[in-house]
């Protein structure tokens, strides 16, 4: 570990179950993510990737280890405190997207804007902002019920970025998309970490795995292997969309 890292765990375990019929769901994982890096996490399912995930967003508890996050260590904060910080510095995308199919697009992203403190106006000036870069200002009055599920995705992810987070977690963002909108999230992707955006991606697509700086592979709780990927490694998102899974 480095105290450069933005996202860091140690020992960390999760447990479901009783003693007599116990599932260790996360198995002792340390894990240090550098500001500005992608990292993508595959295995099997039921392996623990999304227990993963949630307890490092904080929408889970930890049953023993450390999770910090910068100087900020979550499995000490009480619920309000932990809350806050989701609100703050966390964004999160999901494979069903999770809009509210009452609010239009840009009504969907500024909603963590608005819960972080903004006030309605500039809430509504970085909703627009943020909609026109995942290429949907022209949607932005649309209901998520008449937009395909690469736009909701990108609402989506227009929306994890409305509290301008200092990490991203996505878990199988692109399990419900076809290639064609798979290919417009990987972009999407691609084009944040260019940025500088912190990502942590879980996914069964090897397409979007390969599209990251580092991949980490779990089985049963724990990781068997991480893998460097850079230069040559890093496939083209052409390639990759057309990749037979």
């Amino acid at each position: 570990m480095t105290d450069t890292s933005i996202l860091r765990t140690r020992g960390l375990r999760k447990e479901f179950g009783t003693a007599t019929a116990l599932v260790r769901a996360v198995d002792d994982v340390d894990l240090d993510v550098a500001p500005g890096e992608t990292v993508a996490v595959m295995g099997p399912s039921g392996c623990g990737k999304s227990t993963l995930l949630h307890l490092l967003g904080g929408l889970e508890r930890a049953t023993d280890g450390e999770i910090h996050l910068g100087v900020q260590r979550l499995d000490r904060m009480g619920e309000r405190a932990l809350a806050r910080l989701r609100s703050d510095a966390v964004g999160f995308v999901f494979q069903s997207f999770h809009l509210m199919d009452e609010l239009s697009a840009v009504e969907n992203v500024e909603v963590p804007a608005l819960l972080a403190g903004r006030s309605p106006r500039a809430a509504r000036t970085l909703a627009l902002d943020l909609l026109d870069r995942v290429g949907l200002a022209d949607r932005a009055g649309f209901l998520p019920s008449a937009l395909s599920g690469g736009q909701r995705q990108r609402v989506a992810i227009a929306r994890a970025l409305s509290n301008e987070p200092r990490v991203v977690l996505a878990d199988e963002p692109t399990g419900n998309l076809d290639s064609t909108a798979t290919l417009e999230v990987l972009r999407l992707f691609d084009q944040l970490h260019q940025a500088g955006q912190t990502l942590v991606i879980v996914t069964h697509d090897a397409r979007i795995a390969a599209t990251a700086d580092r991949l980490i592979t779990m089985r049963d709780g724990a990781f068997v292997d991480q893998t460097i990927l850079s230069g040559g490694t890093k496939g083209d998102l052409g390639t990759l969309v057309g990749m037979e899974l």
